[in-house]
């Protein structure tokens, strides 16, 4: 039995042989389709071992998930068919696909399915009993199987049947790319070893409140970049000029500077910043004191005393955890902040002196960009589950794991 606090397949398979059992395994396949076809097969991959190890163990994997929204509907646009084949092809095993994901439709090739094998059904989202968690399609859903696997992670931020109610009627275990992003995730922020350096980057502060208000709390240094930077600094009396910032938020910024005072966590603002005039592809710009930006001229990035300060703090550091951009990254020459933050995290994690994980769609492209993201402890592909998870609040699907 593992020691964690959720249960994973080593728990399922010391309950003893799955040989011929039926396992419902929730999967994302909520993946990106083009002309047909899935133009990025990242999710399938993730659940690959889970499947094989199961099927290797001669159970029946029966994968349950979702295809954008359908409303409760059965829209054939959001069939998960098209799916199969790319399924098919990342595991090396044969799919069959049942055309619904309850009743005689999913049963009858379940039944037909040799020990094994994997059975894909229809999208859960054609029920709406699927998004109101109702327990009558619940109860469909688990009569189709003799043990549940969540390895959704990123669908474990919604209450649905499948992710939530579904757990609650079967005995029901983390898949190994669930069992690692929660092991990540309680590495990172539950149990980290100190000190604990938080990057959060992005746009608005608006958007990341409950983030920023959880992590003052939670760790030793909180690096703010990007935009929300910008908000800051104008509140401390800095005049940033024609760059991005929320004004309005001037007494929020200085209730979380204050709550970070409070719970002894030192907040990092850029000390210069690169500043241009617009916004485009290599624009003349130049490095200012970040007391000190031009008239007409808007922050871009962080600059170099910046980033040589960032670096002290890391190599300085046990964990970071990352989420967002230090600066306008998509565009050159403004993505430098970035790429010399992210590659000095990886170097390090390399070196085997960091835990660094990451995520958020912005923070996998940004660390992409920057070569830097295979060196990263783990990054996390889940977006708005990661995010929650990071702002302290309780995942259904998690909880619904969790030992009693």
């Amino acid at each position: 039995m593992s020691e964690k606090s959720f249960a994973t397949l080593d728990d399922l398979f010391a309950h003893g042989d799955i040989a011929g059992k039926r396992v419902l395994m929730r999967a994302d396949l909520n993946v990106p389709v083009k002309d047909g076809a899935v133009s990025d097969a990242t999710r399938i991959e993730r659940i690959v071992p889970t499947i094989r190890e199961l099927t290797g163990k001669g159970s029946i994997v029966v994968l349950l998930s979702h295809f954008g929204r359908p409303k409760g509907e059965r829209n054939m646009e959001f069939s998960l068919k098209v799916v199969a084949p790319a399924v098919a092809e990342e595991s090396g095993l044969d799919v069959a696909f049942a055309n619904d994901c309850i009743g005689d439709a999913a049963s009858s090739v379940i039944a037909a399915a040799k020990p094994g094998s994997v059975v894909l059904l229809e999208n859960t989202r054609f029920h709406k009993g699927e998004t109101d968690n109702d327990g009558t399609f619940a109860d469909q859903l688990a009569a189709l199987g003799d043990a549940y696997v969540n390895d959704a992670f990123s669908a474990a931020h919604r209450a649905h049947a499948s992710t939530e109610a579904l757990a609650k009627r079967l005995p029901a275990y983390a898949g190994r790319a669930m069992e690692a992003e929660l092991t990540a995730l309680e590495g990172a922020l539950a149990k980290p070893e100190k000190p604990v350096v938080a990057i959060v980057g992005g746009a608005k502060i608006s958007t990341k409140l409950d983030l920023l208000g959880n992590l003052v709390s939670r760790v030793d240094y909180l690096v703010i970049g990007g935009g929300m930077a910008n908000t800051f600094l104008a509140a401390k009396g800095i005049d940033v000029k024609a760059s991005l910032c929320e004004h309005d938020l001037g007494d929020t910024a200085r209730d979380i500077l204050a709550k970070a005072e409070i719970a002894g966590c030192q907040v990092l603002l850029p000390r210069d910043v690169v500043v241009a005039e617009e916004f485009k592809a290599m624009a003349p710009c130049k490095t200012v004191p970040a007391t000190e930006v031009p008239d007409g001229h808007m922050i871009l990035d962080v600059g170099s005393d910046t980033i040589a300060d960032l670096a002290a703090r890391f190599e300085a550091a046990k964990t970071v955890v990352w989420n967002g951009p230090l600066g306008a990254f998509e565009i050159a020459p403004f993505d430098n902040g970035t790429n010399a933050a992210a590659r000095h995290v990886a170097m390090l994690t390399k070196m085997g002196q960091l835990n660094s994980v990451a995520g958020g769609g912005d923070t996998v492209a940004a660390l992409n960009n920057a070569g830097a993201a295979d060196d990263f402890s783990y990054v996390s592909t889940a977006g708005g589950a990661f995010l929650e998870w990071l702002e302290g609040k309780t995942l259904p699907g998690v909880e619904a794991l969790s030992r009693s």
